[in-house]
């Protein structure tokens, strides 16, 4: 099954092997502190939603963040989704994030987790997440491409774990690319070079919507929605 091939695939990923930059540190939710509970989360989500062997739609984000996929393991989704959407409770913490919110806004108008997660499966470029020591001394998040040379150092990396990803059983006609930006045109410069996919949609990130675009929120929901829908009888 699908959930077998992804839980395989995504609570082994490693970059242990990959020399980053000084300064830079691993945000890993699966060898961190709440690893048992995230590991159990994200297992319970797969089998839930994935236990078949349907072909889903990738839409891919930039890297995980401490307060969504961080503390659940799952894109996008903070704990509070995680428990009210999911269904699948969390213990011992509790995180809200914006990005979250409206993922889960959108899922909702879509149909709901049930009709969402059957035509799509939702990750990342690079699929842990970097921090590196901020002002006041604690970490703050960094993500694949601010640093040059963080960037370099993880390409291979990325390169490895999305072919992986497709293998896994993904189409391959369309992805979508959370992140209109630098996100978008990281993933089309590689995905020229390495051929993975026919097409790339790319849709505005979550984190820029509530940040500054929040007052035309709908208007961003159905922009996921339809373009969600335009794909839906596509290649499976």
């Amino acid at each position: 099954m699908l959930a077998d091939r992804l839980l395989k695939h995504v609570l082994s990923f490693s970059l242990k092997e990959v020399h980053l930059p000084n300064g830079v540190g691993v945000l890993d939710p699966f060898n961190g502190e709440h690893a048992d509970e995230i590991r159990r989360i994200v297992t319970l989500f797969h089998k839930k939603y994935f236990s078949d062997d349907r072909r889903r739609v990738l839409m891919l984000g930039i890297n995980p963040g401490r307060l969504g996929a961080g503390s659940t393991g799952l894109s996008f989704t903070d704990t509070k989704r995680c428990e009210s959407d999911l269904g699948i409770p969390v213990n011992g913490l509790r995180t809200h994030e914006p990005s979250s919110d409206f993922f889960y806004r959108m899922i909702r108008a879509g149909g709901g987790p049930d009709a969402f997660y059957e035509q799509v499966y939702v990750h990342a470029i690079c699929p842990l997440g970097f921090v590196k020591e901020g002002p006041n001394g604690k970490d703050i998040n960094l993500n694949y491409y601010d640093e040059k040379a963080l960037e370099e150092a993880v390409t291979p990396f990325v390169g490895n774990w999305l072919r992986t990803l497709i293998a896994c059983g993904m189409r391959t006609d369309v992805v979508f690319c959370i992140g209109t930006g630098k996100n978008a045109a990281y993933f089309e410069k590689l995905n020229a070079r390495l051929g993975l996919f026919d097409r790339i949609i790319a849709l505005e990130h979550p984190r820029y919507i509530m940040q500054y675009k929040a007052k035309r929120m709908e208007a961003y929901i159905t922009k996921y929605t339809n373009a969600l829908a335009d794909v839906a009888q596509g290649d499976r």
